[in-house]
């Protein structure tokens, strides 16, 4: 009799575990979700044409050791309150990314603006800046013009002075000009033009940092 106790207690005992394990997983996972808690940008402005302000924020988790960043775009609604439209953890790159050994990866975190009625997003990149202008849409933030500026150190120099360049890229009418300068001066050394579509426009929910390689 006490063996058949002892059985059963046996089978009690591992069935508690079995079942405890997921929940106790589950909670171990649940202790590592994202805490985007620390506020580090914040423009106002109108975006969806009626007149209203809409909120730009950006959230930094601090608890996650490469400091990831979160985007996120409230707009406004007829109720006059902000409802949630967007938020992307894939458009700014982590300020200590995972392939970078743990270091901080050189650039400050991208700023926002809004300029009669388009998102601007202005970025540090190797040599240079990039901004990016997304304009809203039928529901959605579309990506349709790119402005950057590299110094060319490849090109070299011209009496000390650096050459620049200059890529404008309207992706509404598809022309890509790139434009080579000396620092300081007003005339253009090469001017280069090309077309290229990108059909649908690039949406803001599923642009990545990484991104930038491609204008």
């Amino acid at each position: 009799m006490q063996m058949v106790l002892s059985l059963k207690n046996s089978v009690i005992i591992f069935i508690f575990i079995l079942f405890s394990f997921p929940l106790n997983l589950s909670a171990q996972n649940s202790s590592v979700k994202e805490h985007y808690t620390y506020q580090v940008r914040e423009e106002h402005g109108d975006l969806n044409g009626d007149g209203k302000m809409d909120r730009i924020i950006v959230e930094m988790d601090t608890l996650d050791e490469t400091r990831p960043l979160r985007l996120q775009i409230f707009l406004s609604q007829p109720n006059g309150k902000l409802a949630l439209a967007v938020s992307s953890t894939k458009i700014i790159e982590p300020q200590y990314p995972v392939g970078n050994q743990g270091k901080f990866n050189g650039y400050q975190i991208p700023d926002f603006f809004i300029e009669k009625g388009i998102l601007k997003m202005w970025s540090e990149i190797k040599g240079g800046n990039i901004t990016y202008d997304f304009k809203y849409n039928n529901g959605s933030f579309e990506l349709i013009y790119v402005n950057k500026l590299t110094n060319n150190a490849t090109k070299g120099y011209i009496d000390e002075k650096t050459i620049f360049t200059e890529t404008k890229f309207d992706l509404v009418t598809g022309i890509r000009t790139e434009i080579d300068e000396i620092s300081g001066s007003d005339k253009a050394l090469k001017v280069r033009k090309k077309r290229v579509l990108i059909r649908p426009l690039p949406k803001i929910q599923d642009f990545k940092f990484s991104d930038k390689e491609l204008y």
